[in-house]
């Protein structure tokens, strides 16, 4: 059918008057009369780039160092986040969910580009303000497709809090930033906004859900809780002396007082077989009982998760009120996990130990995903960006290694990865861990982590006998030909993911 636009009607009708007489007046009356009560809708061209407003939002929130398993929809004992729980309830909750590397930076950077940190070069979290400018993001994709986005929170790569390409929004502080009376990088300028800050984020993410939009939107709050209140420098080194003070909003200080915390049965165990972890280094104790993280610590965690529950809600009370929540991708996660005293670890994350790989997905998003859905297949963080894009109808890059998830969001049953990869770079941070830098791969039943600076040290478990990772089969007899096997799977992962998609 030929398009007809509002300044080629009335010539057309004019002809038709001429032609016709009384005939052509009534065909003009009635075309007037469909143009009032369907002003030009279905017969004027859309204006180039811009998009249909059936394009769903998206709503990311991710936490800072956030364990896979402090959740009531991951059955803690006493936890209580009915707000964060409805996303994967009224959505799905990916039950597998891990980082490629479980470290602050290069894990956020994963996120945002879909990509292992040997490929988008962000492999600690020393100062890469600079390197981080030039990432070629899932948000910089969508925004040049037509959405309207905005960053909110902590961006940490680098001390650097100057707004990044693909941002039409922009709120941000330097480095860790500070619990209480931020200072903010808001669109440039420099504020100063006094109060908690997971509140304060909060309220930027609910203001801007509540503006004017005259395009989908897409909203990236990452949270500086739950990490501790340390500063970090440009070498990436903290002060150790606060890593373990984390500091909830006062209206929680004292939420879960006389709680029992639960503990694994490798907590307080001081490892055995592992002699990465039995290295004498300095005058550090050895790891055991006197080493766990304490339990006021763990609650001080726990506690400061709760800001972030109130403001879950307030979100989805926001998207509620504007109508917009049902059109509305939400996705909570976290960028690594934390060791609650296993193997008497405590602030060292960065290790391959299910405790610190692990981390909490839950997505919902009506339209594609059927409430209570549950996967159990291996969900990755470089899987976030392909997935949004997929939903949003904008092509995937071939740069990106991650996979969609849209097919297993949908409930659709495929052939689907049976390994990953993990690798952490040594960085200086914790002397604990000097050195440790790895790479690792794990499947369904084995995981091998092969120390590249230690020579001896590789550790290789048994997931299904031994699910808290006690006993290192690395030298065992009997499982040479498992040791054999992962091995050439890690050699195929490299290969695969330095050549392209995993």
């Amino acid at each position: 059918m030929q398009n007809l636009t509002a300044t080629t009607q009335p010539d057309s009708l004019k002809h038709l008057l001429r032609r016709h007489g009384q005939a052509a007046l009534f065909l003009r009356m009635f075309l007037l009369s469909l143009l009032l009560i369907f002003p030009l809708s279905g017969i004027s061209q859309r204006p180039s780039g811009s998009v249909s407003s059936s394009r769903p939002n998206i709503v990311v929130i991710l936490i800072d160092d956030l364990r896979w398993d402090e959740l009531g929809i991951a059955r803690h004992p006493f936890i209580r986040t009915p707000n964060i729980d409805r996303i994967g309830k009224e959505g799905a909750l990916f039950r597998n969910a891990f980082m490629t590397t479980p470290l602050c930076s290069p894990s956020r950077a994963s996120f945002l580009t879909g990509q292992y940190a040997h490929t988008h070069g962000i492999v600690d979290n020393v100062d890469r303000s600079a390197a981080s400018h030039e990432l070629v993001t899932f948000p910089l994709l969508l925004h040049q497709t037509g959405y309207e986005t905005a960053f909110i929170g902590k961006w940490h790569m680098g001390n650097d809090d100057k707004p990044r390409p693909g941002f039409d929004r922009w709120v941000s502080f330097k480095g860790q930033g500070t619990y209480h009376d931020p200072d903010i990088n808001e669109d440039g300028r420099a504020v100063k906004p006094s109060g908690y800050i997971t509140d304060i984020l909060n309220g930027y993410a609910v203001e801007f859900i509540k503006g004017r939009h005259d395009k989908p939107f897409l909203l990236y709050l990452a949270h500086k809780a739950i990490h501790p209140e340390v500063t970090q420098n440009n070498d990436g080194s903290v002060n150790l002396s606060d890593a373990e003070l984390f500091i909830p909003a006062e209206r929680h200080r004292n939420l879960y007082a006389g709680k029992t915390i639960p503990h694994r049965p490798n907590y307080k165990r001081a490892p055995e077989g592992k002699p990465a972890l039995q290295r004498q280094i300095g005058n550090l104790p050895a790891l055991g009982p006197g080493t766990a993280t304490r339990d006021q610590t763990i609650l001080g965690r726990q506690r400061s998760l709760m800001a972030i529950e109130d403001g879950v809600g307030e979100i989805l009370k926001a998207l509620k009120e504007t109508g917009q929540l049902d059109n509305t991708i939400l996705v909570f996660t976290s960028d690594n996990g934390y060791f609650y005293g296993e193997h008497g670890l405590s602030v060292e994350r960065r290790l391959a130990y299910e405790e610190s790989i692990r981390l909490p997905l839950l997505v919902r998003y009506p339209k594609a995903v059927k409430a209570g859905t549950i996967r159990d297949e291996f969900a990755l963080n470089i899987d976030l960006a392909p997935t949004l894009l997929e939903l949003a109808g904008v092509a995937v890059p071939r740069t990106m290694q991650g996979r969609s998830l849209v097919a297993l969001l949908s409930g659709k049953r495929r052939a689907w990865r049976d390994s990953f990869l993990i690798e952490y770079y040594s960085d200086k941070v914790f002397p604990r861990i000097a050195q440790m830098g790895y790479k690792a791969v794990r499947n369904g039943r084995w995981k091998y982590v092969h120390y590249l600076e230690l020579e001896g040290m590789d550790e290789l478990y048994d997931l299904k006998a031994d699910p808290y990772e006690i006993k290192n089969l690395i030298h065992q007899p009997g499982a040479k030909k498992a040791l054999a096997e992962m091995k050439q799977e890690l050699a195929r992962l490299l290969k695969e993911t330095s050549a392209g998609r995993s």
